[in-house]
């Protein structure tokens, strides 16, 4: 599981790298579950869902919007806040496999509440020493990348309101990089990192063309470098 990411370090990253303004409230250098963090949506001047958008050019005219959210999604159902305390730090993650059919995912996923994660990195666990040691993963030519996900509405009876997004995976049993990570026997998986040219399609295709999106990117794409303490 992907439960912990390094945002963006400099203001300017924003919008020379996603076309967005810079964000409005501080986000800390490292965002965990329940932290807040800032994911991008297509805003309300966007035009209408393109069911047949080419995966490899943006649709013409979306407007991206720039949003502050806790990471952890927590579902529209839910009934209490601390009952969303609760569940939202397990649900920094869904599986892209899953989605349809998961009652916490499948009301974002059906009403196309896609978003793009900004990130410099992303931290896993390398087991193979026998011990934990906490890996940053990121690109290998240094840019940030933009990290497939949904986001999600939540108002309480006594107005409470939060809003939250999660981190979509995909599997990476035979990834060259990806497969060295997480616990031993476990099934690995990493985040689905979108193409720079496909952000705008990301957010406006329909739900059924979504998941062409859903792909490993290439290990010769990442570098891993263990964290030192």
């Amino acid at each position: 599981m992907s439960t912990h990411y390094e945002s963006l370090p400099l203001p300017a990253l924003y919008p020379d790298a996603f076309k967005v303004p810079v964000p409005d409230v501080a986000v800390g250098r490292h965002v965990t579950p329940r932290k807040p963090g800032v994911f991008i949506r297509r805003g309300p001047a966007a035009e209408t869902a393109v069911p047949d958008a080419d995966l490899s050019e943006a649709p013409a005219g979306v407007h991206r919007e720039l949003i502050t959210g806790q990471f952890g999604l927590v579902p529209p159902w839910v009934k209490s806040a601390s009952d969303a305390k609760l569940r939202s730090t397990k649900l920094v993650n869904a599986r892209c496999e899953t989605v349809t059919t998961s009652n916490n995912f499948r009301e974002a996923w059906l009403g196309a509440r896609r978003c793009i994660v900004p990130m410099m990195a992303f931290f896993e666990d390398d087991f193979r020493s026998g011990k934990a040691v906490p890996t940053r993963i990121a690109r290998v030519d240094g840019q940030p990348m933009g990290v497939a996900g949904l986001w999600e509405r939540w108002s309480g009876v006594g107005g409470d309101v939060i809003i939250s997004f999660t981190l979509l995976t995909v599997n990476a049993n035979s990834h060259a990089l990806m497969s060295r990570y997480q616990q031993p026997g476990s099934e690995k998986r990493m985040p689905a990192i979108l193409n720079e040219g496909a952000y705008d399609a990301w957010l406006t295709v329909h739900p059924e063309k979504a998941r062409e999106f859903m792909r490993a990117c290439p290990a010769n794409w990442l570098l891993a470098n263990p964290v030192e303490k």
